[in-house]
C-alpha cells in the first residue's frame, strides 16, 4: 500500500509542479496573476469549474448522504445541478456584458462600480468570507477524517490539513489562477476516474444494481422513497436546495470569476453543457457507493464507512489511487475558494499594482491559516454543511443580479440582500428560529426575496423606460 501511495503521490505532485512551472511568468501583472490572462478555453474552463464545484463533499459526503438519507440525495444535487447549467447560459452572457462595460477586478469590485457604493462591495466580500471559510474547512475536515482513520499512526490529525494547505499555497503563489486552473484540470480527471472505479467495484460487491436495490428495499425501504428515513427530503428542503445550488455562480466568487476569464461567450456556453454532463458522471457512482454502504455498513459511523468502502474494501492500487483522488478533490476546492477570497479583497483595493499583489498574497496566507483553525471544529455532516454554505452565500444574489442586469441598479437591492444575510446568519446562531410554521427559514426567505426582488426590478425597469421616453 505504501509503495502505491508513494508512486501515485509522486506522479500527482510532479504534475502539479509542471503546471506551476508552465504558469509562472516573472513579468506578470496582478491581473495576470489573478485572472490567468482571461484566456481560458472550453476544456480547461469546464474542468476547473467542475473541479471547484464537485469536491471532497461530493467524493466523501454524497456516498454517506445516499447511505443515510436515500435516493432523495439524487434530486438534491443532480437535478439542481442540471438546472444550474441552464441558468449558467444566461448569467454568463449577462455577466460578461456587464464586465466589459464596467471592468472586472472581482465580484466585490464590480458591485462597488455598478452601485457607486463601497458598501455593496463589502457586502459581497463579507458573504464570501462568512460562508466560504467554513466551506473550505469542510473539505479539509473531510480529507483529514479519512486519512487519520486510514493511517492513524503516520501523522497527527492536524498535519494532514496543514500539508494540504501548504501544497495549495506553494503552487497558487507561484502560478496564480493559471496554475490553479491547470491543477483543477488534473484533479478533475483524477477524481472522475477514481470515483468511477470505486463506484463500479462497490456496485459489483452489492450484487449489481437490481439485487442491491432489492436488498435495500427489504432492509431499509425508506431509503428508496421520499422524504427518506429521517424525513429530510421534504418539498421545501428540495426547492430551497435547488435555488441555493442554481445561484452558486451568482453568489460564490470563485465560479463568477471563472465565467469572466473564459476566452469568449461561446466557450462559456460549451463549458456550461460540459459541466452538466460532468455532474451526472460524478454523482452517479456516489449513489453506487452509498448503496453499498446501506447494505454492508448501515450503522457505521461516517469515518468507518468511508475508510472501509473507499480504502479497505478496495484492491490495493485502487485504494492508493482513492487516497490521491480524495486529496486532489479537496485540494481543488481549497485553492479555488481561498484564492477567490484574495481576489475579492484585491478588487476593493486602490493602491499600486505591486502593493495590491503583495496584499493579495498575504491575504491568501491569512485566509489559509483561518481555514486550518476552523477545520478542527467542523462536524462530520459534510453535505449538510456544504448546503448551509450554498444557502448563506445565495442571500446576496439580489444585489449581484441587479448589478448584472441594469446599468444603474436599484440601491434598495443592497439593503434587501443585507437584511437577508443578517437574518440567515442570525438563524445559524439561534437568534432567529430556523423553522417557522413548519417550513425551513431559507425556503421562506427565498419566497420573500423572489417577490420583493421582482417588484423592485420591475419598478426600476418601468421607471427607467419612462425616463428614457420622456
Amino acid at each position: 500500500m505504501i509503495g502505491w501511495l508513494i508512486f501515485f503521490f509522486t506522479l500527482f505532485l510532479a504534475m502539479l509542479g509542471y503546471a506551476s512551472y508552465r504558469s509562472y511568468n516573472k513579468e506578470r501583472t496582478s491581473d495576470d496573476f489573478i485572472f490567468a490572462g482571461s484566456n481560458i478555453g472550453t476544456i480547461l474552463g469546464f474542468l476547473t469549474f467542475s473541479a471547484a464545484l464537485f469536491s471532497a463533499f461530493t467524493f466523501m459526503g454524497m456516498p454517506d448522504f445516499f447511505r443515510t438519507h436515500g435516493v432523495g440525495a439524487w434530486i438534491f444535487l443532480a437535478f439542481s445541478d442540471a438546472l444550474m447549467v441552464f441558468f449558467l447560459i444566461w448569467f454568463g452572457y449577462a455577466l460578461r456584458k456587464r464586465a466589459s462595460i464596467n471592468g472586472y477586478k472581482g465580484v466585490a469590485g464590480l458591485m462597488k462600480s455598478c452601485y457607486g457604493n463601497s458598501f455593496a462591495g463589502y457586502l459581497v466580500f463579507a458573504s464570501a468570507f462568512l460562508f466560504l471559510i467554513p466551506y473550505v474547512a469542510i473539505q479539509i475536515r473531510g480529507i483529514s477524517i479519512f486519512l487519520d482513520a486510514a493511517f492513524p499512526d503516520i501523522l497527527p490529525y492536524w498535519s494532514w490539513s496543514a500539508l494540504l494547505v501548504f501544497i495549495m499555497l506553494i503552487y497558487s503563489e507561484i502560478g496564480g489562477l493559471k496554475a490553479i486552473v491547470y491543477s483543477d484540470a488534473i484533479q478533475g480527471v483524477i477524481m472522475l476516474t477514481v470515483i468511477w472505479i470505486i463506484g463500479v467495484t462497490c456496485l459489483q460487491m452489492s450484487g449489481g444494481l437490481e439485487a442491491g436495490l432489492a436488498t435495500v428495499a427489504s432492509t431499509s425501504p425508506d431509503l428508496l422513497t421520499l422524504p427518506g428515513p429521517k424525513g429530510l427530503f421534504t418539498s421545501p428542503f428540495l426547492i430551497a436546495s435547488a435555488i441555493a445550488i442554481v445561484l452558486i455562480p451568482v453568489s460564490q466568487p470563485q465560479f463568477t470569476t471563472r465565467l469572466v476569464v473564459m476566452k469568449n461567450l461561446k466557450s462559456v456556453h460549451r463549458m456550461a453543457y460540459a459541466v452538466g454532463i460532468f455532474a451526472i458522471l460524478v454523482i452517479l457512482p456516489t449513489a453506487f457507493i452509498g448503496l453499498y454502504g446501506a447494505i454492508k455498513y448501515p450503522e457505521a459511523s461516517t469515518a468507518d464507512f468511508l475508510t472501509n468502502a473507499l480504502l479497505f474494501d478496495q484492491a490495493v492500487p485502487v485504494a492508493a489511487l482513492a487516497v490521491v483522488g480524495l486529496f486532489a478533490a479537496c485540494l481543488s476546492t481549497t485553492n479555488a475558494q481561498i484564492f477567490a477570497l484574495g481576489t475579492e479583497l484585491r478588487s476593493m483595493l486602490t493602491g499600486s499594482d505591486q502593493s495590491n499583489m503583495r496584499i493579495t498574497k498575504i491575504s491568501i496566507l491569512v485566509f489559509s491559516l483561518i481555514v486550518l483553525v476552523f477545520s478542527t471544529y467542523m462536524s462530520d455532516e459534510l453535505v449538510l454543511l456544504a448546503r448551509v454554505s450554498f444557502a448563506g452565500t445565495s442571500m446576496i444574489a439580489p444585489v449581484v443580479l441587479g448589478a448584472v442586469m441594469y446599468k444603474n441598479p436599484p440601491k434598495e437591492l443592497i439593503y434587501l440582500s443585507t437584511l437577508a444575510l443578517v437574518t440567515f446568519v442570525s438563524s445559524l446562531v439561534g437568534i432567529v428560529p430556523s423553522i417557522i410554521a413548519g417550513y425551513p427559514l431559507d425556503f421562506l426567505m427565498y419566497c420573500v426575496l423572489f417577490v420583493i426582488t421582482f417588484i423592485l426590478m420591475l419598478r426600476h425597469h418601468l421607471t427607467q423606460k419612462t425616463t428614457h421616453e420622456a
